[in-house]
């Protein structure tokens, strides 16, 4: 019988203690993250602090869309634009459990006519280690930019993409608008084809 206190001894256990961990680590970084954002306010504005938190996520997402495509292949053009949505919404959800640990939010995604999806965000962790942090007031949330990103990976062109409601500013869930202009199904995850979007959010 081993008696050494290494890791990994394969019991449920330590399964469900190591994905504890996991999303601590994840609430940690968060938290970090709110800090950074609050620092930058203080010593650049608050403009500034939008900014950059809006272009380093667009980054990150757009390498999560990449891989997304590269995993999945390029996007279907069978002709029936209810069944083709319906494998982009699945890729858009894809990105989401990617980027965000489904612990930490609360999201769903609905295909609408024929060029339409909605995501619903019920709960952002992001939002609640925010206001924690007293960085919620002024803070633009990067939403809109992380869909530019999943979808300019995707190889997706949109015509519209913004928010009609936002947990930020006290409403009951994140509402976003994402509407699908040209599904490129030749395009290289590497050279998507750039999307035209609205970042700003009405509420």
């Amino acid at each position: 019988m081993s008696t050494g206190t290494g890791t990994g001894t394969g019991t449920s256990g330590d399964s469900v203690n190591h994905r504890a961990q996991t999303v601590e680590a994840y609430r940690l970084w968060w938290q970090h993250d709110a800090h950074w954002y609050q620092g930058v306010a203080k010593r650049f504005g608050q403009q500034a602090a939008n900014e950059l938190n809006a272009e380093a996520l667009r980054q990150v997402a757009l390498q999560v869309g990449q891989r997304v495509a590269r995993r999945s292949g390029g996007l279907p053009e069978s002709g029936d634009n209810g069944k083709d949505l319906e494998e982009l919404r699945l890729r858009y959800d894809e990105c989401g459990d990617r980027m965000f640990p489904r612990e930490l939010r609360n999201a769903s995604t609905e295909v609408i006519g024929d060029d339409l999806i909605v995501l619903t965000l019920r709960r952002n962790f992001a939002i609640t280690m925010l206001r924690m942090a007293g960085s919620l007031e002024g803070y633009v949330c990067p939403c809109t930019d992380i869909h530019a990103g999943w979808s300019e990976g995707l190889g997706v062109s949109l015509s519209e993409n913004r928010a009609t409601s936002c947990l930020a500013h006290g409403d009951k869930a994140c509402r976003l608008l994402m509407r699908v202009s040209t599904p490129d199904a030749h395009a290289d995850a590497e050279s998507a084809v750039p999307l035209s979007s609205s970042p700003e959010t009405e509420s």
